[in-house]
């Protein structure tokens, strides 16, 4: 319908059009329907992807998180910079040119006197005036290698242009596999040894706890300041005693080109991950966080040799554990609980006298007690071999016989399956 206001025509607006009042409504209740939609809260709950990333943020390491799309990396920065109260800070890599992190050159009054400055893009600027944020670098894989090129200062240096980042500004970048991603690039390696490289998984009980309102909490890492100059000598230890025993891993840059764009040891990994060993110790983190963080760094095969003897250095000293039995702490871990009471038979075997084998003896009922029976088979087997004749039999192997007889009776059972097979 059509009305005249002076010599201007007013035409109302047809039903369900934007400029209808009821439709202007129904907008408005659609936007309260996603506002309920977006609303979540958090829980504590263990999460070892999520503490890792939030250990290497606290170190001030740069973390690259490796997932397939969808996987709810973006949502993990986004959840982890409001958790930090940090301001986020996206940009897409792929999407810019290689000048837009080296720096615009900008002519000025005298380029002959005063030279080329490089002008830094807007969001550098952002977050400099704000001395802090979280610069998360989106669709890295997807990069062409001038950009990765240039992005190696900002990550290293945390340079742009003639800019420098401030302290508090941490980097995270992400990225999916070269085959799942769009038009994708393998990682140049020295760009990816300037990472942490965390692969980034769901857990199926998170993503429905998180659809139906909580996801998980990421919080700084609570470090204790009692155990930062034991931190700081255990992770020194660990790296040093592992590179002066395997000198060539100090640096070897892989041989495949979407290995290299992954973790790999060189001086610079290493250092890397003995700051994340002083941070995971000092924070007591469980060995599966220390063991992501490790490997992320200096790669699956070192990383899991620098565990080991992280392993070894942890194990309680053999004179301890046989100058007090009764009190004696052993490892909860299945295999560093074996490793200590073969260590505790190995000190009694350099040094046989017969009040150490009958602490030796007292040591494995403790372990029985306390852990699984078949840890104790092999030591006390071994132990009774130790024996001299003018040794009287301790009251303790009386309580371990039966763990031993029943150990012989299930090996001979499965050496008869065995030889039956074989016929």
């Amino acid at each position: 319908m059509t009305t005249y206001t002076g010599t201007t025509p007013y035409t109302e607006p047809a039903p369900g059009t934007p400029d209808d009042p009821a439709a202007a409504s129904q907008l408005d209740v659609a936007g309260q329907l996603l506002a309920l939609l977006r609303e979540s809260t958090t829980e504590p709950r263990p999460d070892s992807q999520l503490e890792a990333l939030t250990l290497a943020v606290a170190a001030d390491l740069p973390v690259l998180l490796w997932g397939e799309p969808g996987i709810g990396k973006t949502a993990a920065l986004t959840q982890l910079a409001t958790a930090l109260d940090l301001p986020l800070t996206t940009v897409i890599a792929s999407v810019h040119e290689p000048t837009d992190f080296s720096g615009l050159p900008v002519l000025g009054e005298d380029p002959a006197e005063q030279g080329v400055p490089l002008a830094p893009p807007d969001w550098a600027v952002r977050l400099v005036r704000a001395g802090r944020g979280l610069l998360f670098l989106d669709e890295l894989s997807t990069a062409p290698p001038a950009v990765q090129a240039a992005l190696l200062r900002l990550v290293l240096e945390r340079r742009i242009g003639s800019l420098q980042l401030p302290p508090g500004v941490r980097i995270v970048a992400a990225a999916n596999p070269a085959s799942s991603a769009a038009d994708g690039w393998e990682l140049s390696a020295p760009l990816a040894n300037r990472f942490v490289h965390l692969r980034w998984t769901h857990d199926h009980e998170v993503v429905v706890r998180g659809l139906g309102g909580t996801w998980p909490r990421a919080t700084l890492p609570r470090l204790d300041p009692e155990r930062l100059p034991a931190a700081v000598d255990r992770a020194r230890r660990a790296v040093c005693a592992l590179l002066a025993a395997r000198p060539a891993l100090v640096h070897r840059l892989p041989s495949g080109e979407s290995r290299r764009g992954g973790a790999w040891p060189s001086p610079r990994s290493w250092e890397m991950a003995l700051g994340l060993i002083a941070f995971a110790t000092a924070a007591g983190s469980s060995r599966d966080v220390l063991s992501l963080l490790v490997r992320g760094t200096v790669g699956d095969g070192p990383g899991l040799e620098l565990l080991a003897g992280l392993d070894r250095m942890d194990l309680p000293d053999p004179e301890l554990l046989l100058a007090d039995p009764a009190g004696a702490e052993l490892p909860q871990r299945g295999d560093l609980r074996q490793a200590a009471l073969d260590g505790v038979v190995a000190a009694v075997q350099l040094r046989p006298e017969k009040p150490r084998w009958d602490a030796a003896w007292a040591l494995l009922v403790r372990a029985l007690e306390t852990g699984a029976p078949d840890l104790v088979v092999v030591p006390a087997t071994t132990l009774a071999a130790l024996r001299r004749p003018d040794w009287d039999v301790p009251a303790a192997i009386e309580r371990l016989s039966g763990v031993v007889s029943v150990s012989r009776r299930a090996d001979r059972a499965v050496a008869r399956v065995a030889a039956q097979g074989a016929r």
